[in-house]
């Protein structure tokens, strides 16, 4: 078989092991009582390691604009994120996870790992040596150990990958409302993102 036939069929499999894997794990966010697109937006505040401008947030979860702020507006009167304006330029507003937040966010990746250990802990220990380094392997491919290319709002790469929902999860989340009503603006302006 052809080398680019073996790397079309590994990266063909492995396109839908993760989907599978995040179909899986997705079962145990429902605990966290948040739509799908507010999760994966506080995951980015809550694992990023920094504070996020809404536009740069809204590139990282590739939706509108209007969607994130919708979204943004949201999570601030639930207590989960709080908007800090720019000491240095009023027109900057930097977006944090709460501690409210934060504590939600890592009570859901606990509870993902979890569950994703103790589908580890049936198989060989054979078959989890290769899951570890094959894991090691994708870290690499992807760079740096997840890392994108979301910026912080002034050109700066940072770190964004390392959470429940990580980059890779966030991916699984492309099909998100955060309305009340699923048909309403909100709904029909993310179709057009």
């Amino acid at each position: 078989m052809q080398l680019s036939r073996v790397n079309r069929s590994v990266a063909d499999r492995l396109h839908s092991a993760a989907i599978r894997l995040l179909r899986r794990l997705r079962r145990e966010d429902e605990a966290m009582g948040l739509t799908a697109a507010r999760a994966s937006a506080l995951s980015v505040l809550v694992f990023g390691g920094r504070p996020i401008t809404l536009g740069a947030l809204a590139q990282a979860e590739q939706v509108s604009a209007p969607t994130i702020t919708r979204l943004i507006v949201g999570m601030e009167r639930d207590g989960l994120v709080r908007r800090e304006a720019d000491p240095t330029d009023g027109r900057v507003v930097w977006l944090h996870a709460t501690a409210k937040g934060g504590r939600l966010l890592h009570a859901g990746r606990r509870r993902r790992v979890a569950a994703l250990e103790a589908d580890l802990a049936g198989l060989p220990p054979a078959e989890r040596e290769t899951l570890a380094a094959a894991t090691g392997i994708l870290e690499r491919v992807l760079g740096d150990s997840g890392r994108t290319g979301v910026t912080d709002g002034k050109g700066t790469r940072r770190r964004d990958g390392q959470d429940g929902a990580g980059s890779a999860g966030r991916a699984g989340w492309r099909d998100r409302r955060d309305g009340q009503d699923k048909r309403g603006k909100e709904g029909r302006a993310r179709r057009k993102a």
